[in-house]
């Protein structure tokens, strides 16, 4: 009995030491972490971050008839919907519900991959924090705009 009683003395001093750790920056002469916006002090620089100055829409060049990527994913994915169902020993009836999935799964796919080769992208300048400016081409810009402090990620412009 007081074996037990010991232990879960040790599981609840641990349970509650855990809680009793603080997070980092709090605790310091400041009750607030710093700011993430630019501050003249050399110290809190971001270096990379930076102000968007302009925006241009560059086209791909690359065309396709419209649906070519959801009829071919279909094809191919009615094929491998048939082909998994019948080498797992599935009924008629699953290997026609397969097929069709299978039809439906690769038409979404092609669709997709067919957009994303033939899709516009972006040049995204970007006035960095230290007086350079970079260009940065990305397909998608998620709600960047002219005059948006962000950040210059593994080649990627995301906001701040």
């Amino acid at each position: 009995m007081k074996i037990r009683l010991l232990a879960l003395s040790a599981v609840a001093a641990a349970a509650l030491a855990g809680c009793a750790t603080t997070s980092p920056g709090y605790g310091s002469s400041s009750s607030y972490p710093s700011s993430n916006y630019p501050s003249s002090s050399a110290s809190s620089r971001c270096y990379d971050c930076g102000i968007v100055v302009g925006i241009d829409a560059v086209g791909s060049g690359r065309t396709a008839p419209s649906k070519t990527g959801a009829v071919l994913g279909g094809i191919v994915g009615a094929i491998a919907g048939h082909e998994i169902s019948d080498k797992t020993g599935g009924s008629k009836g699953n290997q026609n519900i397969a097929t069709v999935a299978g039809a439906v799964g690769g038409a979404v796919a092609g669709n997709a991959i067919q957009n994303r080769a033939t899709g516009d992208s972006y040049d995204v300048r970007v006035r960095m924090d230290d007086g350079r400016t970079v260009v940065i081409n990305q397909r998608n810009i998620d709600g960047i705009r002219e005059n948006t402090y962000v950040r210059v990620v593994n080649g990627k412009v995301v906001l701040r």
